[in-house]
């Protein structure tokens, strides 16, 4: 692809491009004209739009990124601890210029030490430049763990309805990323993004109710209860089930809790919302929760990739 003065345009290396985000940042890409190579383990079944190099590759295997790096200029990194200092160096060797890391705000937070913040360590002293997004809640982890129940009996099992947040649309999160690929004013930031509403999780399965135009029961339950219905849900609910619901921290610590879930966590401003990273207003929950209607009706079947906190 090249531009009206034939020149080529620098090439984007997406990881997590089959992901509910990843797709999103791919989207953003292509509308601004600029090419993406997707990294996936199985290529032949990322269903990216047909612009897009998907080659094979692995992040938790980095000599399998060879060939995805080559004569690419930016890379678009999710987290993989254990080999982020590996993926980093080979990225470097390759000629990438600039990284974008998807961590998390639980970074900002001081939760997270383990898991997203040894990337972000490893980008940032790697000697290239780096832009660094740290979303809040993605809004879509409502559907990962609400969506079954909802899909099946219009039902919302949770332990703390009055627990407030803020959580953002991934059509934002994409928005935040992109523009670090494109402005080169925006390298050596370090964004901590929320969504515009502070919502009860109450009031967020009332806006999922309006949109999908029917009734939903929210049982009010122990952590202990809510941990063991979402253990035999599976998927993700059950993958997070014991830090969602404080019954181990962040980094997986047993019997240790990271904030008061019970209570509202004071405003922080470390947290910014779109209207300070972009200029322009986040997308609501009432928005985020139209765009997924059909994601919690009975005849639903998509999977929404991984979530995030």
């Amino acid at each position: 692809m090249t531009s009206h003065n034939d020149q080529v345009l620098p090439l984007t290396v997406v990881t997590g491009a089959t992901g509910i985000l990843g797709r999103r940042v791919v989207d953003g890409l292509l509308r601004r004209g600029r090419p993406v190579r997707a990294v996936s383990r199985r290529p032949r079944h990322s269903d990216l739009p047909a612009p897009v190099d998907v080659v094979a590759g692995d992040l938790h295997e980095p000599p399998t990124l060879e060939s995805a790096f080559t004569a690419a200029t930016a890379l678009v990194l999710i987290a993989v601890p254990d080999t982020a200092v590996d993926v980093v160096a080979r990225a470097r060797a390759a000629g990438i210029e600039h990284i974008v890391v998807v961590s998390s705000a639980a970074v900002t937070a001081g939760y997270d030490t383990t898991y997203n913040l040894p990337v972000e360590r490893a980008v940032q002293e790697s000697g290239l430049d780096w832009s660094i997004v740290r979303p809040g809640e993605f809004a879509t982890n409502a559907l990962l763990i609400w969506g079954p129940s909802i899909r099946s009996g219009r039902r919302v099992v949770e332990p703390y309805p009055e627990q407030a947040g803020n959580p953002i649309h991934e059509e934002d999160i994409a928005d935040v990323i992109v523009a670090d690929l494109l402005d080169p004013g925006r390298r050596g930031r370090v964004d901590t993004i929320i969504g515009p509403d502070t919502l009860t999780k109450r009031e967020q399965v009332a806006a999922i109710a309006a949109a999908v135009k029917d009734p939903i029961t929210l049982d009010e339950v122990t952590p202990e209860q809510a941990r063991n219905f979402y253990r035999e849900q599976g998927g993700f609910a059950a993958d997070n089930a014991d830090w969602l619901y404080g019954l181990t921290s962040y980094d997986g610590v047993e019997n240790a809790t990271d904030e008061p879930l019970k209570a509202t966590p004071p405003p922080d401003s470390a947290y910014r919302s779109l209207t300070d990273v972009l200029g322009r207003p986040g997308r609501s929950y009432a928005q985020w929760a139209r765009d997924h209607a059909a994601d919690f009706t009975r005849t639903a079947d998509r999977t929404a990739g991984p979530g995030h906190n």
